[in-house]
């Protein structure tokens, strides 16, 4: 486990990274002690982080999600509840027989040594629905399904094919424990066109991705964490993410004055985030041992 401690005049909370296996470790968290979750898993098959057992790696898309809805149905009994649960995930294509994928240029982290095969049922070249499998095998694992909200990413990799659109866009799924939940509306409102005014936040939401120079090749945007932690919760809440990569989603909880904590399978994934994290934030830790 990988700690610090964050410091207020009236408050101090210990912050942590674990480094393990997020069924493993979900379990020691005590129930209904999550304010907001904000998350994104490893997408099916389009990363190899190299750790034995990582999510996304199963050989049946089916067992994906299956092993996604347990993972998630633990995250809603740790969740209060009038808490969130922000699901940011992408959808992905068959691979069309090939068995591995080499890294190019632009995108070292696309080389992977396996390929699922094409799942039953469906065809080379098809679109698998992904994100919404997850979706709707939450939903009907429990989780209320509130929002699917479109992040438009208009500075999206180029892609080379010829016979598609460019995929530009992936989703964040709100979902909730309960009927009724915490929610600032007026935290995340937009101005009118004229600017006088301010109106409900839509569900497109337009925001670059951002390049970092750590190890980590799947980081999404602090600017798409900031509207789901502003909305979820107070300052002095606690924001998790069970998938915490380089770090993303605590730094950002702390530089809005809640507090992170976060579990990450890949050793030096985690190592990372404190890094960045520490970097990010020095005035705001000190030393745990």
């Amino acid at each position: 486990m990988i700690s610090a401690a964050y410091k207020s005049p009236t408050y101090e909370v210990p912050i942590t990274i674990t480094n393990g296996d997020v069924r493993d470790i979900l379990s020691q968290i005590p129930s209904k002690s999550i304010q907001c979750t904000v998350t994104s898993p490893p997408y099916w098959g389009v990363r190899d982080y190299k750790v034995k057992g990582q999510i996304g790696a199963e050989p049946d898309i089916n067992s994906y999600v299956q092993n996604l809805v347990e993972v998630f149905s633990e995250v809603r009994r740790v969740l209060k509840d009038d808490g969130t649960f922000w699901l940011n995930i992408g959808n992905t294509y068959t691979s069309g027989g090939r068995k591995w994928r080499q890294e190019d240029g632009k995108n070292k982290g696309r080389a992977m040594s396996y390929r699922p095969d094409t799942p039953e049922g469906l065809k080379k070249k098809d679109l698998i629905g992904v994100a919404w499998m997850v979706a709707l095998a939450c939903q009907l694992d429990g989780w209320y399904l509130r929002n699917d909200i479109i992040w438009n990413k208009p500075n999206c990799q180029p892609e080379s094919v010829k016979d598609r659109l460019t995929v530009g866009h992936e989703y964040m799924f709100l979902m909730t424990k309960s009927e009724k939940y915490y929610f600032n509306q007026h935290s995340i409102m937009e101005d009118t066109k004229d600017g006088l005014a301010k109106k409900n936040r839509r569900s497109v939401w337009n925001i670059n991705t951002e390049p970092y120079n750590g190890a980590h090749f799947a980081t999404f945007p602090p600017t798409l964490v900031n509207p789901c932690i502003l909305a979820g919760t107070k300052p002095g809440d606690i924001v998790f993410d069970p998938f915490l990569g380089s770090g993303t989603v605590c730094a950002e909880a702390l530089r809005l004055g809640r507090l992170g904590t976060g579990i990450e399978l890949n050793l030096n994934y985690a190592q990372l985030a404190e890094r960045r994290i520490l970097a990010a934030q020095p005035l705001l830790f000190y030393d745990v041992g």
